[in-house]
């Protein structure tokens, strides 16, 4: 069929969301991702809290557990709405074994003859996962949360003073495999205000409870969205899917009859 402006069609963006949640310890970002709809567990490492009951298949400790998992999700039947991916950070090192494995050396500075190749040869088992969990949004219309570390690095600012900021525990080349893959980043952290005090005006650390998702990148972490959110929005125990849900095509979450977002 020959293409032609006969051709156009209204397309809507009505696909489950693919997000990306990570942020310092203990933020509470299992406890969100599992107030997702009908969530489904793929764990790369323990870190859920005590008090939650999740639908897992155990901890997954090789790569190919993890995709034996995924290839379960897409072809046996189940009432799953939601896979979490938890954590990507503990995936790095399943992936990192395996690429040792394939080429049999211990560090994956050595893979592939060294000089980096064993991080490209990761893309591969990246990209292998990613296409997984796409299937299981496009075809089985599940919604994709990956949860990931946080950790604080350095940046040299050419045109400014070097200052610190919140990345995601990746290395660079899975990072951006995942970003360009999700629609959202979300980063779960509490307000921190700086205040003086003494007559040498000594520097302490304040904040509340409060936390809050952030949304849109700053200088000082990596955040971002494709659904119009605001800036951050509050996060209270119980009550994370809803306020972001209102945000979602509502054809992939189903209606939400709670109050729209707290946001500042």
């Amino acid at each position: 069929m020959a293409i032609s402006l006969a051709s156009l069609r209204k397309v809507r963006a009505d696909q489950p969301p693919r997000l990306l949640i990570y942020g310092p310890e203990k933020m509470g970002k299992t406890t969100l991702a599992a107030e997702f709809p009908a969530p489904v567990f793929l764990q790369t490492e323990r870190g859920e809290s005590g008090d939650l009951v999740l639908d897992s298949f155990g901890t997954l400790d090789t790569f190919e557990s993890v995709v034996e998992a995924i290839t379960s999700l897409a072809t046996e039947a189940h009432d799953f709405q939601t896979v979490v991916l938890d954590s990507v950070s503990a995936l790095q090192k399943l992936v990192w074994d395996k690429v040792c494995r394939d080429s049999n050396v211990k560090s994956i500075e050595l893979a592939g003859g060294g000089y980096g190749k064993g991080y490209i040869e990761a893309d591969n088992l990246w990209l292998q996962v990613l296409d997984g969990l796409n299937y299981l949004r496009n075809e089985r219309g599940m919604a994709v949360v990956l949860v990931g570390h946080a950790i604080i690095s350095r940046f040299d600012d050419p045109e400014t003073q070097s200052y610190s900021r919140y990345d995601i525990d990746l290395h660079k080349r899975a990072e951006a495999l995942l970003k360009r893959e999700v629609d959202a980043i979300l980063l779960v952290k509490k307000d921190v205000t700086i205040k003086t005090e003494g007559k040498g005006e000594r520097a302490r650390a304040d904040g509340g409870d409060t936390r809050w998702i952030y949304t849109e990148g700053k200088p000082a972490f990596t955040a971002g969205n494709r659904y119009n959110m605001p800036a951050r929005i509050m996060f209270k125990r119980g009550e994370g899917f809803t306020a972001l849900a209102p945000f979602f095509p509502q054809s992939a979450v189903g209606a939400v009859e709670t109050p729209a977002a707290q946001a500042a």
